[in-house]
């Protein structure tokens, strides 16, 4: 009997053609990007481009846990630079100048590990950072970037790339520090309280830095590689 209720296929069906055209229009902007089924594929393809001796440097991002690459590259013996290491209970381990410090390691690193808030159809990467760290690393610096995501970051164009960051990524990522990782500021957002950003200029507004990567020059192809993943992923 036909299971009416269960669309797996469906879904996968419809993700994979989402991400063949991603893919495809990826790399015409010299990103170079592939697409694998499941996570434990994204592990194994992410692990093999990173060499042994790299130092890796990470973003904040859900999808890299989810992957559970960083436990992997630890028992490698390899160096994981992470400004924002937290303690078991979630809270920060690092100061706020050691962050700085160890933020600014990041740029030199061989490999830097991270996710996206969103990828369009046409090949777009859409970021949205508080301290503009992240973003600035995907840009310029560490030699390497691997981005990995969820087949439910890709969306249509950048003005529903800007939507979901706005509407869903950053009150949720707000939301998941104020709840986790006990930053109680986080807490007296607007988007945080609500749902809905109103464009604020709280002190703590964690959407200060937005950045679109539109492709990258054709001497600079390989630095830039996008992982994405035939799952619902991150934030």
């Amino acid at each position: 009997m036909i299971d009416e209720t269960d669309l797996s296929q469906e879904k996968k069906s419809l993700y994979e053609q989402r991400a063949e055209m991603t893919v495809a229009n990826l790399q015409k902007k010299n990103i170079c990007a592939q697409y694998v089924s499941t996570r434990p594929e994204a592990l194994a393809t992410v692990l093999g481009m990173i060499p042994p001796a790299a130092t890796v440097a990470r973003g904040d991002s859900v999808t890299v846990d989810q992957i559970g690459i960083i436990p992997e590259l630890r028992k490698r013996g390899q160096t994981v630079i992470y400004p924002i290491e937290r303690n078991a209970d979630g809270s920060l381990a690092f100061s706020r100048e050691e962050r700085t410090k160890v933020a600014r390691e990041a740029f030199a690193a061989n490999i830097f590990l991270v996710g996206t808030n969103a990828v369009t159809l046409d090949g777009k990467l859409v970021n949205v950072d508080a301290w503009g760290n992240r973003v600035a690393a995907m840009i310029f610096g560490p030699e390497k970037v691997i981005v990995i995501a969820g087949v439910n970051k890709i969306v249509k164009d950048v003005d529903e790339a800007l939507e979901r960051l706005r509407n869903f990524a950053a009150p949720m990522n707000a939301k998941r520090h104020y709840l986790k990782h006990h930053q109680t500021e986080f807490g007296e957002l607007p988007c945080v309280r609500t749902g809905n950003c109103i464009n604020c200029n709280h002190d703590w507004r964690i959407c200060r830095f937005t950045v679109i990567i539109e492709g990258i020059a054709a001497r600079d192809r390989g630095r830039i590689n996008m992982v994405l993943v035939g799952e619902e992923l991150g934030i």
